[in-house]
């Protein structure tokens, strides 16, 4: 039998980790984007970087909504389950069109349609259909995926389900996170939390290495995701300009 914790670390690093890499990538992107150092992003090995960040980051996500609906069940109703849900979802999905309308104003394309916070929002607020289940989760997941992929090698002369993963003809932005394949990533995220986390009990053994300064830094950018990942362009984008004219 595992005990309870307020909260599990190896989730924090995880996610701490993918949230250095995510700003690693902007720095190469942002550069490039702005013209003060060129990177080619279309290469393999930019790719290569670039997938994993975003599947790790919402397999995680996956993950995180199971520990924080089995705690929540404890002391909420279902229907204040859901409404919970339903709220964190709004709530980020409206930080996703605050961003959306930013990048409108400042940039001269490519702005941001659906994006990554937007995929999470609408992503938290399906989940309260299938955040019980497990085996289902693993079989949508894949299908989901499998779906994704295979829209990603199509283009359509319609743009009202490009959230979904329709993409249009000579469609171009720097942030586009789909419903398929992506939310199909945080489907399996769930079905691997229930596995691991049920109960909000950890089921597996596991080394506590918390207390190294470089795991906490990484687990306190972990816990911090959300406002990171909000600040953290324009901060690098403010950097590059000061860079720029002091050059």
């Amino acid at each position: 039998m595992f005990e309870k914790q307020e909260r599990y670390w190896e989730i924090d690093l995880l996610r701490g980790l993918a949230i250095v890499a995510m700003i690693a990538y902007h720095i190469f992107y942002d550069l490039n984007f702005f013209r003060a150092y060129y990177f080619d992003l279309n290469s393999t090995i930019f790719k290569f970087f670039l997938y994993p960040i975003g599947t790790t980051f919402l397999f995680l996500v996956g993950i995180s909504l199971t520990l924080s609906y089995n705690k929540a069940k404890e002391s909420l109703s279902q229907s204040q389950l859901i409404k919970k849900f339903v709220f964190r979802g709004f709530k980020i999905f409206s930080l996703g069109l605050v961003i959306s309308l930013v990048t409108f104003l400042f940039l001269d394309e490519g702005f941001i349609i659906f994006g990554v916070l937007h995929c999470i929002g609408i992503s938290i607020i399906l989940s309260t259909f299938f955040i019980r289940y497990q085996l289902l989760n693993l079989f949508l997941g894949f299908s989901f995926l499998v779906i994704g992929i295979f829209l990603q090698t199509m283009t359509f002369n319609f743009s009202w389900l490009l959230w979904l993963g329709f993409t249009p003809s000579n469609f171009y932005t720097v942030d586009y996170f789909p419903l398929l394949p992506w939310f199909g990533v945080i489907l399996i995220g769930i079905f691997f939390g229930n596995l691991l986390y049920p109960d909000y009990k950890r089921k597996f053994k596991i080394k506590d290495f918390s207390y190294l300064k470089p795991v906490k830094m990484l687990c306190f950018l972990g816990k911090n995701s959300l406002i990171i990942y909000f600040l953290h362009q324009p901060i690098i984008i403010g950097l590059i300009q000061i860079f720029r004219i002091l050059n």
